[in-house]
């Protein structure tokens, strides 16, 4: 199996972590290196705005350079930074509020923790006619997700598409594990009327997913 970049990282994150909390600016930048698609990614599947994504992750890696010497564990940095970048989100939601792709297996699937997503399916690939199609589903489930509550939609995208764990998720935003799931179902039986209302389901989308 092809290792990333992020892989070998994290293997030696500990001593990263280290050397970028004592101010080696070296550290820290290969720290921002590693962690800013993640970070880009989830801030971006949040708003579907790419101006407010590069926002979010630049004021998250200046406050993580900032604040990491606050850092006590090294092992919490992941659910740290992510908590960071959620409360930018919140942020500039609320200043949005004053002036997008779900895997499909999922949003039938409640029950599935661990269910694959098809966007790294081989599938994917089959053909254009195929691509093009999966592309127009990204699309509309991407929508359908900014319909449903910010709660609900961190937990969905924390979980679906940056793969923490309801364990790292509670962590992130300091609240009991059940209290992840409540809004995991919730969300996604949000997504499903969303797509009802729509009239997208399997039968209507024209072709296997």
């Amino acid at each position: 199996m092809t290792e990333t970049l992020l892989d070998i990282a994290m293997m030696h994150a500990d001593n990263l972590i280290s050397r970028a909390k004592e101010g080696d600016q070296n550290a820290q930048g290969k720290v921002v290196q590693l962690w800013y698609k993640r970070i880009y990614n989830f801030s971006y599947k949040f708003f579907m705005d790419h101006d407010l994504a590069m926002e979010v992750s630049q004021k998250t890696f200046i406050s993580m350079c900032k604040n990491l010497p606050s850092l006590q564990e090294n092992a919490r940095f992941k659910s740290w930074l992510y908590k960071i970048a959620v409360n930018y989100c919140r942020e500039e939601a609320r200043k949005k509020k004053g002036s997008r792709a779900l895997s499909f297996d999922v949003v039938w699937n409640r029950d599935a923790e661990d269910s694959p997503q098809w966007e790294s399916s081989s599938e994917r690939f089959d053909n254009p006619e195929r691509q093009l199609q999966q592309r127009e589903l990204s699309e509309i489930l991407q929508e359908a997700l900014l319909e449903i509550n910010e709660e609900q939609r961190e937990v969905v995208i924390m979980k679906e598409y940056e793969g923490l764990k309801f364990r790292e998720i509670a962590e992130v935003l300091n609240i009991s594990e059940n209290t992840v799931k409540s809004r995991m179902y919730y969300g996604l039986d949000g997504l499903r009327k969303v797509l009802d209302r729509r009239n997208i389901n399997q039968e209507t989308i024209g072709y296997g997913i």
